[in-house]
C-alpha cells in the first residue's frame, strides 16, 4: 500500500512538473511572438504603407511636392517628395516623415503621441512667434485669426497646415523661422484665436506697411491696423 501511494505521488509530481514546464514553455512561446511581431510604426518611411502615407501623399500633391499616385505606398517618389517639402522647410532632410516632417505637414502621428488639437496649437503657436513676435498681443492674435480665417474660405487649403504651408504665403515658412520655439505668449494667442477672438473681424491678408514689397497686397483696402501691421479682407 505504502509503494501504490509513493508511486501515485510520484506520478502527479510528475505531471505538476510537466504542467509547469509546459506553461513556462508556452509563456515564452507567447512573450516571444508578442516582441517579435510588434509592428506598430512611429514613422512613415519607404516601404510604409497605410492611411498615414495617403494623408503624406495627399497634403504633398496638394502643395505641388508630389505628382505620384496617393495610393498609400511610400515609394521613390513620395520620399524624394518628403525630402523636398523638408529642405523647402529647413527641417532635417532625410527622406523620412518622422515626428518633426509629420508635425510640419499638420499631420497627427500613428504613434498617437499628439492630437489633432495639439499639433494645430503648435503650428498656429509657431506661426505667431514667427511673424508677430515683438506685437501688441492683440496684434498677435489677429496673425492667428487671419489663418483660420483662410482655413474658413474656399479660396484657402482648408486646414491650419495647409494655409501655413501654402506656398509664398507666410515669409517665416520661407526663412525657416517657423521652426523656433514658441514662447507662453505665442501659444495663448494661437489658444485664444481657436477659442473665437479676431481682432480683424475676418481679414485674410496682413503685412507691415515699412517692409512689405508687393505691390497687389499693398492696393487692399486697410480695414485695421494693430502695431506694425495692418490687415485687409481682400476683394
Amino acid at each position: 500500500m505504502k509503494k501504490i501511494t509513493l508511486l501515485i505521488t510520484a506520478v502527479t509530481l510528475s505531471a505538476l512538473l510537466a504542467g509547469i514546464v509546459g506553461s513556462v514553455a508556452l509563456f515564452s512561446k507567447e512573450k516571444s511572438d508578442f516582441v517579435y511581431t510588434d509592428t506598430r510604426e512611429t514613422l512613415s518611411k519607404r516601404g510604409s504603407r497605410g492611411s498615414e502615407v495617403r494623408q503624406i501623399q495627399t497634403k504633398l500633391k496638394n502643395w505641388g511636392y508630389y505628382t505620384g499616385n496617393i495610393d498609400g505606398i511610400y515609394g521613390k517618389q513620395t520620399e524624394d517628395a518628403v525630402r523636398r517639402f523638408q529642405r523647402y522647410n529647413k527641417l532635417t532632410v532625410d527622406g523620412i516623415a518622422g515626428p518633426n516632417t509629420l508635425s510640419a505637414m499638420g499631420i497627427q502621428s500613428s504613434s498617437g503621441s499628439s492630437t489633432s488639437s495639439s499639433a494645430n496649437i503648435e503650428l498656429l503657436a509657431r506661426a505667431v512667434y514667427g511673424e508677430a513676435r515683438g506685437e501688441p498681443y492683440a496684434g498677435q492674435v489677429a496673425v492667428a485669426a487671419v489663418i483660420l480665417n483662410r482655413v474658413e474660405d474656399s479660396r484657402f487649403p482648408k486646414t491650419i497646415s495647409g494655409v501655413v504651408y501654402q506656398s509664398g504665403a507666410f515669409d517665416v515658412v520661407a526663412d525657416g523661422q517657423i521652426n523656433l520655439t514658441p514662447n507662453s505668449t505665442a501659444y495663448q494667442a494661437a489658444r485664444d484665436a481657436l477659442n473665437g477672438w479676431d481682432p480683424t473681424y475676418g481679414c485674410l491678408y496682413y503685412y507691415n506697411p515699412k517692409t512689405a514689397t508687393n505691390a497687389w497686397i499693398r492696393q487692399l483696402p486697410i480695414s485695421v491696423t494693430i502695431g506694425s501691421h495692418v490687415f485687409c479682407k481682400g476683394n
